[in-house]
């Protein structure tokens, strides 16, 4: 009870600062952060994201017949798997796990009760292949549920998660567990997601997204210490860091988002290794790509109000940055609807001059502005990316709308996810088939 009313004590903070700012400042600086917020957030992420590149990625060798770094002792890597209802893509998922060009590796498939052939494709599958074993499921306990089964299962101490549907470049556990290999304090790394649906302008848009925005936020966030989330379709895993913070949590939306912080919490570091590929399907329908997008923002909000209460303490200082950082966020998205608000308010009733907003439009020059720092982070995004995926330029194209996608979409989730977080019950998250795009490319 008393966690409840601390946490709408928090929504009623993160609701109220807009309002707060309405009343001390003018209009004209309501506006100024609303527009100037998501300048501000692509020049660090631009800056982050060519200083990682400048110290650490334009010195890695990379291209056709670069052999990836040798894994120290020759360890053996656990593959998890956790399936829920993945008979049309899970066979492509298993079969690319199982061809890693590293030898040492087994593959644990978990079947969390599947209600498709899921089960015998499985099962098929592991009668021809040694190194996949297949951990069943009574019924659906989610995904955290499933990842918990195969760390349990799993021989090895480090560990490659990846979702149902996600193909692994060959490479790709080489490079995830590496790091971890190189620096004991390492607990997790996450690696880069690359988007193979790409058949609708929902589908196309996203393969910018991932480089110019999610790329660009992950090279920052490593830069200044602490990655906000590792990837939850690839990521690697060290069991003994898992085992210290108590594994996945059964009761979050997001596992791969509660995971970060808890691992981080416990002073274990996140890398990002944009070396070690992982092609994903992602939604393709505006209703697919709305599904997903809340689920993100409302796991987001849990983690945030999990941890805001007891994370100012000097030894979750280096935490600090990333609690600020989704708190602007928050209270952009609510200044944003405050000054539509106050717009279509003050069409109806005289407001006091100081708080009137006479119109949304931005002047030309901001406009221009924001338009040409967009542009720079699509170009740069494209610059650094672009050895790892080939035909990326012409992505760019289709990013123009990326201003509307990524900020509209970012400020509905934002809006509908602190209220339904506050009204959830606490229970076991359990998974759904998400939308896996419209037509996969062959």
């Amino acid at each position: 009870m008393i966690d409840r009313l601390f946490a709408f004590l928090i929504l009623c903070a993160v609701l109220g600062a807009p309002f707060g700012v309405a009343l001390a400042w003018t209009s004209g600086a309501i506006l100024d952060f609303v527009f100037f917020y998501p300048l501000f957030m692509s020049g660090l992420w631009m800056f982050g994201g060519l200083y990682y590149w400048l110290h650490w990625e334009r010195h890695w060798p990379w291209g056709e017949g670069t052999p990836p770094p040798q894994l120290r002792g020759n360890p053996p890597v656990s593959i998890v798997v956790p399936c829920f209802n993945e008979v049309e893509h899970g066979r492509s998922a298993i079969l690319a796990a199982l061809a890693q060009r590293y030898a040492n590796v087994e593959v644990i498939a978990v079947d969390d009760g599947s209600t498709d052939g899921t089960a015998a494709m499985l099962d098929t599958l592991a009668a021809d292949h040694d190194r996949l074993r297949v951990v069943h499921l009574a019924q659906n306990q989610g995904k955290a549920m499933a990842l918990r089964m195969g760390a349990l299962a799993a021989r090895g101490e480090y560990l490659v998660c990846i979702d149902g549907d996600a193909m692994l470049d060959a490479d790709a556990v080489s490079y995830l567990v590496a790091p971890l290999l190189d620096h004991p304090r390492v607990g997790a790394v996450t690696g880069n997601p690359r988007v193979r649906t790409r058949s609708t302008l929902i589908g196309r848009v996203q393969v910018g997204e991932f480089s110019s925005i999610v790329g660009l936020i992950k090279r920052t966030q490593r830069v200044y210490g602490q990655v906000f989330t590792v990837s939850g379709v690839v990521a690697a895993f060290r069991r003994s860091a898992l085992d210290r913070v108590g594994y996945w949590s059964l009761d979050m939306v997001t596992e791969d988002i509660d995971i970060s912080w808890k691992l981080q919490r416990d002073h274990w570091s996140i890398f990002y290794e944009p070396r070690a590929l992982c092609w994903i399907l992602m939604p393709e329908t505006l209703r697919g790509l709305w599904k997903q997008r809340l689920r993100w923002a409302q796991g987001g909000a849990e983690v945030f109000l999990k941890n805001v209460r007891n994370i100012w303490s000097w030894r979750y200082r280096r935490l600090w940055p990333m609690m600020l950082e989704y708190c602007l966020s928050a209270i952009w998205a609510f200044a944003f609807i405050l000054s539509i608000l106050l717009w279509i308010i003050g069409h109806y009733v005289s407001l006091p001059p100081h708080i009137h907003i006479e119109t949304l439009v931005p002047p030309a020059f901001t406009g221009m502005v924001l338009a040409v720092v967009c542009l720079l982070q699509f170009v740069l995004s494209v610059f650094i990316d672009h050895r790892y995926e080939r035909g990326l330029p012409r992505s760019l194209y289709w990013v123009i709308w990326y201003p509307l996608a990524y900020w509209l979409v970012s400020l509905f989730t934002t809006l509908f996810s602190f209220p339904k977080v506050m009204l959830k019950r606490r229970r076991r998250a359990r998974w759904t088939s998400p939308d896996r795009g419209i037509r996969t490319p062959s």
